[in-house]
């Protein structure tokens, strides 16, 4: 036997005690496959996707008016969608002295929330790209931080100033000095994950390489635009993703590699697996780096 689907639920998010009051559900029924939990008291349809939209859609029922949605989650609604995977917990932010919680599946900060940190995101109350940005920048550690803001700031939703005033006005306490350092880091030029891990590495190691680099031939013609540049040496540090192994590719990677080292310059490639391997990486990379210097000296 089927389990028992109303129309007037199918596809949505829903509280069970509304089902059951409006006569669409009984208890019994909730508990079916049909219908998955998502918070205590708090359904959706089996149907719907695992993914933190419909984590959002849940927790908006559960959460008090004068909350916002913060830090990824935040994030998320505001238009970084790859801050966050799927299966991580809502963030929110609650005014002190407001009781709310614990609830398992959400994770709740408590905090001031002054109107101009808050703003409207479709239908949800959430915190603004620079509130977003301290929260993050303030509560989880490097280089994880950096890259977040390397995505607020180059989805354009925050501009290096704003952030920066927004670490300035920050008055002591805990965290102050974590978001300092993590927006001293952060570079809107950036343009993938691994590439911002891969520049905090290199930025924390003492080395100041330059992201996204416009490399020209002799008579000025565009050559590459490398991920990490130390012009001085002529050195490109370059992330090698997945797409380079998309059909055609190779061909490509060699006749740019080709031009660059016609140009004078030396490529160091890292990898996904070289990035379980840091330390390797800084050594390389140095001695790269001091080979090449000598000769320019």
């Amino acid at each position: 036997m089927h389990p028992a689907r109303p129309t007037p639920l199918r596809g949505r998010v829903f509280r069970g005690r509304d089902a059951v009051a409006a006569g669409l559900l009984t208890r019994r029924q909730l508990s079916s496959r049909a219908w998955r939990r998502l918070y205590r008291g708090v359904y959706a349809d089996a149907g719907l996707p695992h993914d933190h939209a419909v984590a959002l859609a849940g927790a908006a029922l559960l959460v008090p008016s004068s909350a916002a949605f913060s830090g990824r989650s935040a994030a998320f609604l505001l238009g970084a969608e790859t801050l966050v995977d799927d299966g991580m917990p809502v963030e929110v932010t609650v005014p002190e002295g407001d009781r709310f919680g614990p609830v398992t599946g959400l994770r709740i900060r408590r905090s001031p929330l002054p109107p101009s940190s808050v703003r409207t995101a479709g239908r949800y109350r959430c915190t603004t790209p620079s509130r977003t940005a301290l929260d993050i920048a303030r509560s989880e550690p490097l280089p994880g931080s950096v890259v977040a803001l390397d995505v607020l700031l180059g989805r354009g939703l925050l501009t290096p100033g704003e952030l920066d005033e927004a670490v300035t006005a920050l008055p002591t306490g805990r965290g102050c000095r974590r978001a300092r350092r993590a927006a001293e880091l952060a570079d809107e030029r950036a343009e993938s994950p691994p590439e911002s891990v891969l520049r905090v590495l290199l930025r924390l190691a003492g080395l100041t390489p330059v992201p996204q680099f416009v490399v020209r031939d002799a008579d000025g013609r565009f050559l590459a635009r490398v991920d990490l540049a130390f012009v001085a040496e002529r050195v490109a540090v370059e992330y090698d993703g997945a797409w380079h192994g998309q059909p055609g590719q190779l061909a490509r990677d060699r006749r740019r590699l080709n031009g660059l080292v016609a140009a004078g310059w030396r490529v160091v490639h890292v990898t996904a697996a070289d990035m379980h391997r840091p330390d390797t990486i800084l050594v390389t990379i140095r001695a790269v780096l001091a080979e090449r210097g000598d000769r320019h000296a």
